[in-house]
């Protein structure tokens, strides 16, 4: 709120969430139960499963998004669904924030995905007009530079597509860091 950070989707690890390239995303905690009885894996084997062969690659066996998005197109049905279920978790987790928030000013896509995968950002807003979030097709097929503008002209929230740099700003907090320290 008021450009200040009041949540994030990870929780101690990175497995609470969005589902990722390889990590599952948000499930129901009795699942590690049930799948330890049905598989026999004991805890190590697991969390390593949950960690790197679930998400994207463990529902269609491809955890980068241009791969799914191409399959999908071509048919794949199991691409299909991992797609939807990606998709649908990223506006459950917008529509939560909204909550928390009392609404939004802005909705931003970001990184790899949010920068590069206007069918994932088209996806993740249908249905989400009732929280004042619409998307302009067009503007979505055609965002490019920096920052781009894909909400409808008549949206109550913006929807931003904004480049970022993530090494450079992990270098540049490193860099922080590094100089109080030396202070």
């Amino acid at each position: 709120a008021h450009g200040r950070s009041i949540d994030t989707s990870m929780g101690m690890t990175p497995l609470e969430g969005l589902v990722m390239g390889t990590r599952c995303g948000d499930i129901d905690p009795a699942l590690v139960f049930y799948l330890g009885r049905r598989s026999g894996k004991d805890l190590a084997a697991l969390e390593h499963m949950l960690n790197e062969e679930s998400g994207l690659i463990g529902l269609c066996g491809a955890n980068d998004m241009r791969e799914v998005l191409r399959r999908s197109a071509e048919g794949d049905e199991r691409a299909r669904l991992a797609l939807e279920i990606y998709c649908y978790r990223i506006k459950k987790y917008i529509g939560a924030y909204c909550a928390a928030l009392g609404g939004a000013d802005a909705l931003v896509f970001t990184a790899g995905i949010g920068e590069n995968a206007a069918a994932v950002r088209e996806m993740a807003c249908a249905g989400l007009e009732g929280l004042g979030i619409r998307h302009d097709p067009r503007k979505n097929d055609a965002v490019s530079g920096d920052v781009g503008e894909i909400h409808a002209a008549d949206a109550a929230v913006k929807i931003l597509v904004i480049r970022t740099d993530e090494e450079l700003e992990i270098a540049v907090q490193a860099e922080e860091v590094i100089a109080r320290s030396f202070a």
